[in-house]
């Protein structure tokens, strides 16, 4: 059971080309990912939504983004989700959602 604890798998399409940044403790990727979804109301209308998430990843994982992955790629990744703050130029304190990937797959 200890796998299904802050266990997240999504599919979607790449919404920016990959943000690369070097720190001491290795290469960070971030990006945007886009997963959509749909249902059909009363009237028999097709209602398609999208959810933007955040997505992180380190070291290896990372490397591949780099080399594979540009804006509008499909791909599934499993990560977990974190929440961090920070503060920004103007000294407020901001919070973020994203998800650290440790698994990238190519489709």
């Amino acid at each position: 059971m200890s796998t299904l604890r802050n266990n997240v798998r999504l599919i979607g399409r790449v919404g920016n080309n990959p943000e690369t940044k070097t720190f001491d403790n290795g290469t960070k990727v971030s990006l945007s990912l886009a997963t959509s979804d749909f249902y059909y109301n009363d009237k028999k209308e097709k209602i398609e939504t999208t959810q933007w998430h955040n997505i992180v990843a380190w070291g290896k994982t990372a490397e591949l983004i780099q080399k594979y992955v540009e804006k509008g790629k499909e791909i599934a990744v499993e990560g977990k989700l974190t929440y961090r703050t920070y503060e920004d130029k103007e000294g407020v304190k901001r919070s973020i959602t994203e998800i650290v990937i440790n698994e990238v797959l190519f489709f």
